[in-house]
């Protein structure tokens, strides 16, 4: 069931939002060469407790998971797209970096990622983090009151097939605010016109995922997901909120 949030709610998670863009801004600007993911996490941390907000991934053990998460960061290198767990592996030159990250703050939960890229990259990790975001941005521009979720896979899909990536299928977005993961799922590729009809107080995780060469991941061990063939990949995500006359970024 999709929940619909009123205005004053949305306020709280406008705010939520805020605080999350923030500490994302944050955490890419130290993102850089021999930096361990552990700190990136640590800092996360305390910046969360500086905003008297909670990291919404620490601990949290989403259906199906063997374990909870033990972080407050998702930091996935290179050919992992998600769910990596933060260690003491050094950046290194080249590296590309997906930072994910929930918060709750007054009880509601905004989602965010970003790729970095370390230093020089190739210019094959150029184009696939330019290709994602701009996956990101013509989703979020077609996410109105009145279209479709199947609209937003579209637009992502689309992009992707432009720019000579591949939407990673199984890896979806999702509603938000009250919960980490709610209803509606939103896939990453799709038909105009299908799906659930989009509606004011939607609050909707948006998070294309893109990698260069293959539609498919595997989980690992860790339970983290790579792409199936090591191809490198890219991951942005916002939350959005759809408003009687607008949709609002809130984690911008």
């Amino acid at each position: 069931m999709i929940l619909l949030k009123k205005s004053s709610e949305i306020e709280y998670l406008a705010q939520s939002g805020k605080i999350l863009a923030a500490i994302l801004r944050n955490l890419a600007r130290m993102a850089k060469k021999d930096v361990p993911l552990s700190a990136l996490n640590e800092q996360a941390i305390k910046l969360c407790k500086e905003h008297g907000a909670r990291p919404a991934f620490l601990g949290y053990q989403p259906e199906g998971a063997k374990r909870a998460f033990p972080a407050a960061i998702c930091a996935s290198l290179n050919e992992t797209v998600v769910h990596g767990i933060p260690s003491n592996r050094l950046l290194q030159e080249g590296d590309v970096l997906k930072i994910d990250m929930g918060i709750s703050y007054e009880g509601f939960i905004t989602d965010s990622a970003l790729s970095v890229g370390i230093g020089r990259i190739s210019p094959k990790a150029r184009a696939l983090l330019s290709a994602t975001k701009e996956a990101l941005d013509k989703a979020i521009a077609a996410t109105k009151k009145g279209k479709y979720i199947g609209d937003i896979g579209y637009e992502i899909e689309r992009t992707a097939k432009k720019h000579g990536m591949h939407v990673l299928k199984e890896l979806t977005g999702h509603g938000v605010g009250y919960e980490l993961h709610e209803d509606p799922v939103i896939f990453n590729f799709g038909t105009k016109g299908t799906g659930s009809k989009i509606k004011e107080g939607m609050v909707l995780a948006i998070e294309p995922m893109f990698s260069i060469s293959t539609e498919r991941v595997v989980q690992k061990g860790d339970e983290s997901y790579t792409s199936a063939d090591g191809s490198l990949a890219a991951h942005f995500e916002h939350t959005v909120a759809i408003l009687a006359n607008s949709t609002v970024v809130l984690t911008a």
